[in-house]
C-alpha cells in the first residue's frame, strides 16, 4: 500500500513539474506585477529616472524654516511651547534677549519639549536665528 501511496505522489510530483507554455500577454502582466518599485540612481549616471530634484540656493528665511519645523509646537503650544504672537508667553523670553533665544533655539532647551534646532537637523544656526527673529518679530 505504501508503495502506491508513494508512487501517485511521485507521479502528481513529476505532473507537477511539466513547463507551462505562457502567452506573450500572460508574460508581460507577470513582468509588470514584479517591476521594482523605483531605482537608485548614482550622480553621473545619464540613463536614471528624470531629472534631478532642485537644491535652494542659500539659507532659507526665518518664515520657511518655521513653517518647516517650528510651527507645528509653536501654534500649537505643544509641549508648553510659546505660541507665535502670544505677547505675553514670549514677554519674560525676549527680556533675556536675542542671544539667549538664540542658544535655546539652537541647543535646545533641557527639561522642556525643545529639541535642538526644534528638531531640523538640516537647519544652520543662522537659519534657526532667522526663524527665532521671526517668532520675536510675531510676537512682540
Amino acid at each position: 500500500m505504501t508503495r502506491i501511496v508513494i508512487s501517485l505522489v511521485a507521479m502528481v510530483l513529476a505532473a507537477s513539474a511539466i513547463a507551462v507554455e505562457l502567452t506573450d500577454a500572460q508574460r508581460a502582466e507577470i513582468a509588470e506585477r514584479i517591476q521594482p518599485v523605483g531605482e537608485v540612481c548614482l550622480q553621473g549616471d545619464a540613463d536614471c529616472g528624470g531629472a534631478a530634484a532642485a537644491v535652494a540656493s542659500g539659507p532659507r528665511s526665518g518664515e520657511e524654516v518655521y513653517n518647516s519645523a517650528c510651527m507645528a509646537c509653536h501654534t500649537t503650544g505643544a509641549g508648553g511651547a510659546p505660541v507665535l504672537g502670544d505677547v505675553a508667553a514670549w514677554a519674560d523670553r525676549i527680556a533675556k534677549g536675542t542671544e539667549v533665544l538664540y542658544v535655546s533655539g539652537v541647543q535646545g532647551v533641557p527639561g522642556t519639549g525643545m529639541i535642538a534646532k526644534g528638531g531640523c537637523m538640516n537647519c544652520s544656526d543662522e537659519e534657526i536665528h532667522a526663524a527665532v527673529d521671526y517668532m520675536i518679530a510675531g510676537s512682540q
